[in-house]
């Protein structure tokens, strides 16, 4: 994934929200997605870690 692509984040409430990627900031557990959502249009972080499974909450859009 990268900058400006449409994903969906997992969070609580709802199963998948839609969003924009506007940063990405790469760390040793794995990648911070900064990502405008409706609500949210400055950004909130969601982290998804390096092993993946419950730990992944950005989600690339499939076309």
């Amino acid at each position: 994934m990268k900058i400006n692509d449409r994903v969906y984040v997992k969070t609580d409430g709802q199963e998948h929200r839609e969003g924009k990627i506007l940063l990405i900031e790469s760390f040793s557990e794995g990648v911070m997605y900064l990502v405008s959502l409706p609500d949210y249009p400055g950004g909130i972080w969601f982290f998804n870690e390096k092993e993946g499974g419950h730990g992944t909450f950005v989600y690339p859009i499939e076309n």
